[in-house]
């Protein structure tokens, strides 16, 4: 996921806040989790104050109580860092959202995806990447061994509260 709408400026990148628009679409993002089935078991956020805020709003709205892992390493990686980060999830996490930055949670999604994705998630997926964008993909192996072509992509949402 991309985090949500943010403030355009602030003191500090890393600390610039979401906006009230922000925090509504990440909420309705995760009640369209909760009405797809997908209850989010284990997260890993990037520490920038504006994903942990979409991570916050998104649990709120699929009322999840997952395992939250804050990772600066997530704030500026880019699609490799974030794919090694990923293959350290504990390996009992049976739904984990990952909530990360532009360009790196597209590319990230496009990279894993194993060429078969669903047609319709997918076209949505490559017109755009917004704010508050999710792709859930279906990974069958251990978080261990994600690796590029690993894993299916079968919805993409974007968040509009």
């Amino acid at each position: 996921m991309r985090h949500a709408k943010a403030e355009p400026f602030g003191d500090e990148d890393h600390q610039r806040r979401l906006t009230e628009r922000g925090h509504r679409d990440a909420a309705e993002a995760g009640a369209w989790l909760a009405e797809q089935g997908i209850l989010p078991t284990h997260a890993m956020v990037s520490s920038a104050v504006r994903a942990k805020a979409t991570w916050e709003s998104l649990a709120k709205g699929a009322r999840s109580s997952a395992v939250v892992s804050y990772e600066d390493g997530l704030f500026s990686a880019g699609p490799d860092a974030a794919l090694d980060v990923l293959r350290t999830a504990d390996p009992e996490a049976t739904v984990l959202v990952f909530v990360g930055h532009n360009p790196t949670a597209a590319y990230l999604a496009h990279m894993l995806s194993d060429g078969s994705p669903d047609p319709d998630a997918f076209r949505a997926m490559s017109e755009g990447f917004p704010a508050a964008a999710l792709a859930v993909l279906e990974v069958p192996i251990d978080w261990s061994d994600l690796a590029e072509g690993s894993a299916s992509v079968t919805h993409f949402h974007v968040g509009k509260g």
